[in-house]
């Protein structure tokens, strides 16, 4: 079984499916470069583009940060509320590139009073995937909370008793709504950034650069 080995002028873009590989498609255009194979329909993790030296490596969206960081991949796009996980070692973010924007924020199910809880100074349970974001939150705000770190659903937490709250992303809140829960407190809002591989950045600095310049004029239009 062949291995994939990148050479000394190929560049590795890693994406995940979805929202984010949809919205990079425009920047990438920008660049020049169109991505000939469709994530969704494709079996292949490894995507062609028009060009020979550029390709697409298709992984989850919270691996994208460690792709990077250790070189198998020289560039690519993850949100804020990845990256704050991750901690951002050895990555270059030089630009926040406006796509797939929402909010992290917590939720609770409709009835329970958490405003209440947190004046009263309740141990709160909080069931999500970004423990370090939601330590940090509310441990500025003073509240006391066992952290249920959970990988699926966040929403059905509250739902069966797991947990009182959730800390999650949040786009149009349709989500929350279908499983009777509500938007109580907004963290901080959320986009996805370009981040480049630091060692890459100086080995390939002629064929990123303008990759780079051409994400930064196309994400500001």
């Amino acid at each position: 079984m062949s291995t994939f080995q990148a050479d000394s002028q190929q560049l590795i873009l890693a994406l995940s499916k979805g929202r984010i590989f949809e919205d990079t498609l425009p920047l990438l255009e920008a660049a020049g470069i169109t991505v000939t194979e469709n994530p969704e329909t494709s079996r292949k993790l490894i995507l062609p583009t028009n060009d020979p030296d550029v390709r697409v490596l298709i992984v989850r969206a919270t691996d994208v940060p460690t792709y990077v960081q250790h070189g198998a991949a020289d560039f690519g796009v993850a949100g804020k509320d990845v990256l704050l996980e991750h901690g951002g070692e050895g990555l270059y973010q030089p630009i926040d590139l406006h796509i797939a924007e929402c909010r992290m924020s917590v939720a609770v199910r409709n009835g329970f009073d958490y405003d209440t809880a947190v004046r009263q100074g309740a141990r709160l349970r909080v069931a999500t995937k970004f423990v370090e974001t939601a330590r940090a939150h509310f441990a500025k705000k003073g509240v006391h909370v066992d952290l249920i770190k959970l990988y699926g659903s966040m929403e059905l937490a509250p739902l069966v008793g797991l947990s009182d709250a959730i800390v999650d992303v949040v786009s149009t809140g349709g989500t929350l709504r279908a499983n009777d829960l509500k938007e109580v407190e907004a963290i901080m809002d959320i986009s996805s950034r370009l981040i480049v591989n630091q060692a890459a950045l100086k080995m390939k600095r002629e064929r990123l650069q303008p990759i780079i310049e051409a994400f930064e004029r196309a994400s500001k239009k």
